[in-house]
This record gives C-alpha cells, sequence and structure tokens, in this order.
C-alpha cells in the first residue's frame, strides 16, 4: 500500500501521532538549556485526544526561540500552529498530510546523492521511490511503518504499544538525519548553500 493511501486510511490517532513523528524528526539539536524533546507532551494526546490542543499550544511556545533562528524549526512551528484544534480524522488528515511533505523535503534537502528531481513528492508518496536519494527513500519507510504500526494497534487492548514503535522508529528517524546536519556542518556546509542552523 502506498503512503498516500496509508495517510487516506488512518484514523484520528495514527493521523495525529504520524504527523507528530514527522515533525518530530525535523527537530534541529537544541541549543543552550533547551527542553531537547519540545514535542513529547504531544505523545500522551494522541490516544484519545485528551488535551490535544493544549498540548499544541505548549509546544508551539516551546519553539519560539528556536524558530527564530533555525528555517526548519520555523516550519516545524508553523505547522505546530496550523494543526487542527479538534481531534477529528479529517481535519487531521489534512495536517498529517502536510507534516508528510515537510519531512520529505527536509530529507531531500540533506540528502547525498541526493538522487534525480524527476519525481515529485506525490509521486514518491504514490510509490514512486525510483530514483529518491537514501534519506528520503528511508523517510518513505519510515512514514509508511509509522502508519502500519498504527493501523494495525487500532482498536486493541495494547493500543499503546503502537505508539511506542512509533516512537522508536521516529527517534531512530531523528538520529539519522542530526547525523547527516552533523557531518555536513563539519565540512562546511551542504551544496547549494543550504543553511544547516
Amino acid at each position: 500500500m502506498s503512503l498516500l493511501e496509508l495517510i487516506a486510511r488512518a484514523d484520528e490517532r495514527g493521523l495525529a501521532a504520524s504527523g507528530i513523528a514527522c515533525l518530530d524528526r525535523c527537530l534541529p539539536l537544541p541549543e543552550g538549556e533547551r527542553d531537547p524533546e519540545p514535542l513529547r507532551p504531544l505523545w500522551a494526546a494522541c490516544e484519545k485526544g485528551a488535551d490535544w490542543a493544549a498540548r499544541l499550544d505548549a509546544a508551539h511556545t516551546a519553539l519560539e526561540d528556536t524558530a527564530g533562528s533555525n528555517i526548519v524549526a520555523a516550519r516545524v512551528r508553523a505547522l505546530l500552529g496550523a494543526a487542527p484544534r479538534d481531534f477529528t480524522a479529517e481535519p487531521l488528515r489534512a495536517w498529517a498530510d502536510a507534516c508528510s511533505l515537510l519531512a520529505l523535503d527536509v530529507h531531500r534537502l540533506y540528502d547525498f546523492p541526493a538522487g534525480d528531481d524527476a519525481g515529485s513528492a506525490e509521486d514518491r508518496r504514490d510509490g514512486g521511490a525510483v530514483g529518491a536519494g537514501p534519506l528520503v527513500t528511508g523517510e518513505l519507510r519510515r512514514q509508511g511503518e509509522i502508519l502500519e504500526s498504527l493501523a494495525e494497534a487500532a482498536g486493541t487492548e495494547g493500543g499503546g504499544t503502537g505508539l511506542r514503535r512509533v516512537l522508536d522508529l521516529s527517534t531512530e528517524g531523528r538520529r539519522v538525519l542530526r547525523a547527516v546536519v552533523s557531518r555536513r556542518a563539519r565540512g562546511g556546509g551542504r551544496p547549494g548553500g543550504v543553511p544547516l542552523r
């Protein structure tokens, strides 16, 4: 099943968690004494939507300083601000879709080799991953695994297990991307002048 099909079939829990996971992987390393996991409180709201709106507002505020100095953090914060405050499937579907696109775009910026530009993000998410760079390919796979894990756990007694699996997958992806960003920073930046910080 393609990533677009998985997003189309996901329930509100899966959409909220997959969206948060996409944003979480994009966040830069925190500086100074800033919270290393500003989106962590949102995970607890994914199960049943408890305090969803309040936790979104808190995460949006927590990223205010970071967003002022980092363009990717600013884009993450903008999507947090645009997230629906109602924990219902259809508005969350549009939001999760936007989060998916942002994560793929960020991975594309740092990909090396970059792959070809023949396929759009929509093509990639519809099963056309051929020609994508390794970071984008890995992110496509990760997004699919996250949605599949959440779908399998939906409505079960052990639903929390699905969320723990998502958190593990997302943490792994964040480490991969941050390692690439760190190597690029030590090497003097990314070709094409894309800012790393």
